[in-house]
């Protein structure tokens, strides 16, 4: 079978992590990259033998590229996004999908005028562990999710935010933890509950990151349309990291959960994960004895893997896959709008004090 052939649209941290992933793929071949700075373009091209560009559509065009992968910085994802989609590309999304609501729609509509894929990454959709839950629910073992839990405790030091000139600006990174740390959890959090929100009430601060604009903790209660309810509450405020745990609560008693992170957080084109991701609850009647033998299958795994690089394989694959079959990917645009509805009615509902009611 023909490969897909790829680029990357940027060249910060996160794409170098795409790179890894993407010279590893048997379906894919990675064959471009173009950033604004033609010095950038070639120096990431010639570490992975591909060419550069300072243009998107010419690219596109002159690569026959079949996707791109956006990796800038999150306000700036819709316009390359778009020029990408209009010159010929399917587009795969780095978190979030995008830092406005505005933003999410316009992409939308590009990718329907440009009959062209778009979907977001989320790769801990890949991890087994969430797998599990995943089909724990699906086959109604905790019969309807009913209350969803998000703690994700971390920590990011002043080194982190100096690393990029955009980290911690309202203007140029767009929010805090909640859009860049959080949408996996959001997304995780959404995927289970497997329902839309109803209302938010949220709010936010800054505990002790005082050289940045933006917020390092927020909590939030959701109420779901068909009665079910979510608590989330983010933080990069814990020194060195606790853990990131999205748990799922049913209508007949039954609970599932995934670990996503161990103690210190990953930092794409950083620090790699400290751990694999594990179940860290499994309350359904009859498989309780299943968790020990889960957390040792994924051990076993992921002791010879870099957790972080197999979740990105299967993301490359799940949306070339969808571009071959024409199908939706599992991480859809739709998907990345879920993510940026609950950070956007956080954000409104702590700088007005009420309630936000859905639709956005």
């Amino acid at each position: 079978m023909k490969k897909l052939r790829t680029a990357i649209i940027s060249t910060g941290k996160a794409s170098h992590m795409h790179a890894n992933a993407l010279k590893k793929s048997k379906t894919i071949e990675f064959v471009g990259v173009s950033s604004r700075k033609l010095n950038s373009a070639q120096e990431f091209a010639s570490t992975y033998d591909i060419e550069a560009f300072t243009n998107i559509t010419e690219m596109v065009k002159s690569l026959k590229v079949d996707f791109v992968i956006v990796t800038t910085p999150h306000p700036f994802h819709k316009e390359v996004s778009v020029e990408a989609m209009q010159a010929g590309a399917h587009v795969l999304v780095e978190k979030p999908f995008a830092a406005s609501l505005a933003d999410c729609d316009e992409m939308i509509e590009a990718a329907d005028k440009n009959k062209r894929k778009l979907g977001v990454v989320s790769q801990r959709r890949f991890f087994p562990a969430t797998v599990r839950c995943k089909q724990a629910i699906a086959e109604g073992k905790i019969g309807r999710p009913m209350l969803g839990t998000i703690y994700m405790l971390g920590w990011r030091d002043e080194k982190y935010y100096a690393s990029d000139p955009w980290r911690g600006k309202w203007s140029t990174e767009g929010g805090g933890v909640l859009v860049n740390q959080a949408p996996h959890q959001l997304d995780l959090l959404s995927w289970f509950m497997e329902d839309e929100p109803k209302t938010l009430f949220g709010t936010w601060s800054n505990i002790n990151h005082p050289y940045i604009e933006v917020e390092d903790t927020a909590v939030a209660i959701v109420q779901y349309k068909n009665g079910g309810i979510g608590n989330i509450v983010v933080s990069n405020s814990q020194k060195p990291g606790i853990y990131a745990k999205v748990h799922i609560h049913g209508s007949n008693g039954a609970s599932v959960g995934v670990q996503t992170e161990t103690g210190a957080m990953f930092i794409a084109g950083m620090t790699p994960m400290t751990g694999p991701a594990l179940n860290d609850m499994w309350n359904i009647n009859g498989e309780e004895s299943l968790l020990e033998k889960f957390v040792q299958e994924d051990t076993q795994f992921f002791s010879h893997l870099e957790p972080m690089e197999f979740s990105i394989i299967k993301q490359h694959d799940d949306f070339a896959d969808a571009i071959i079959h024409n199908h939706e990917p599992s991480t859809s645009a739709k998907d990345g709008r879920r993510t940026v509805e609950l950070f956007t009615a956080i954000y409104t509902s702590s700088r007005t004090g009420s309630l936000v009611h859905w639709p956005l």
